[in-house]
């Protein structure tokens, strides 16, 4: 019988979901007590102040970065981190609804796999097309249900979630055809320090940088760096590992129905039958996209040799997580290893 992993498999694609959900109710938590840049202002100046120590603890072999390797994972971070928070957080506080905001987010699947062909040279199966297809009629489905219930709102304020939605399937087709080889505690902590640097430059400029005494502000924000940074985002990238980014975004599509069952559960919005027959064609949708790819389809891809050593689950991983940077190594060397 073969035993669960928790670096591949089922266990992380299961908790990118919840994961990735919890960072749309974690924004509905802050923006209640502060404006959006007050918020990541301050949650990736925590962020930071948790990354940089845990870089140095588990970087014991020091790999060498390039300046190019640099200036690429800071221009991810700007696309995956940066504008994608604010499009999303700044969508929650105009009043957009929480799970009416992932579902927009959610498109992004669909961007990736149109561009994930031409431009990472990744097939995209008709069954994979299909399941991509059905998952926008699900996406469809749940946005006109929770239309109905957003009344009084300017239309405009619904385009800002598709900015975020952009950004996120540039960083996934960059750092998947660019950056395999920076090791994922590099990648982490560029990103998030670009982050930092970013919102605190935006914050001290706009007169949004004090925080509000409130303890509900701080308790959101805990949620938003446990769950949202480093389960979410890190449980991401961990996928991207390991399968091809079609199948990695399709798990997005279960994101929406978590985040409106858990909304519906927190702050009572309600989702209506339509909404509800959505989640369900949703679920079909990634089931297709998961089942036209085979199982060893990310081994498939070219093999990986970045030119600084590859990390051990000792040295660079983070203590008690297994999570490691590899590379397929060629038959020849393994032969000559040995």
């Amino acid at each position: 019988m073969r035993s669960l992993s928790w670096t591949s498999g089922p266990l992380p694609a299961v908790a990118l979901i919840v994961m990735w959900s919890s960072g749309f109710i974690g924004a509905r938590l802050a923006t209640d007590t502060a404006d959006t840049l007050t918020v990541l202002m301050w949650r990736f100046l925590l962020v930071t102040a948790l990354v940089v120590p845990w870089w140095l603890l588990v970087r014991r072999r020091r790999h060498r970065l390039t300046g190019r390797d640099v200036v690429i994972q800071a221009l991810v971070g700007l696309l995956a981190q940066s504008i994608y928070l604010i499009s999303s957080v700044k969508a929650i506080e105009l009043g957009v609804p929480t799970g009416t905001t992932a579902l927009i987010e959610s498109l992004q699947p669909l961007f990736a796999g149109v561009l994930v062909g031409p431009l990472l040279k990744e097939r995209v199966s008709v069954l994979q097309w299909a399941g991509l297809v059905l998952g926008l009629v699900s996406v469809a489905m749940v946005i006109g249900d929770g239309l109905s219930l957003a009344s009084g709102r300017p239309g405009w304020v619904y385009a800002v979630p598709f900015v975020g939605m952009i950004t996120l399937t540039a960083a996934t087709l960059l750092q998947r055809g660019k950056a395999r080889t920076v090791a994922l505690t590099d990648s982490l902590t560029i990103q998030c320090c670009t982050s930092a640097v970013l919102f605190v430059i935006l914050g001290v400029a706009t007169g949004h940088a004090r925080p509000p005494r409130d303890g509900d502000f701080w308790l959101a924000l805990v949620w938003m760096v446990v769950l949202a940074t480093f389960g979410g985002y890190g449980l991401y990238w961990l996928n991207l590992k390991h399968y091809t980014v079609t199948r990695v975004n399709s798990l997005i599509y279960l994101c929406p129905s978590t985040t409106a069952f858990w909304a519906f559960l927190m702050f009572g919005e309600p989702m209506g039958p339509l909404a509800m027959a959505g989640f369900g064609v949703g679920l079909i949708a990634v089931l297709l996209v998961n089942r036209a790819e085979p199982p060893d389809a990310a081994a498939s891809d070219p093999p990986r040799t970045p030119d600084v050593p590859v990390a051990s689950s000792t040295g660079e991983d983070p203590p008690g997580t297994g999570w490691q940077s590899h590379r397929t190594v060629p038959s020849g060397e393994r032969k000559k290893d040995s």
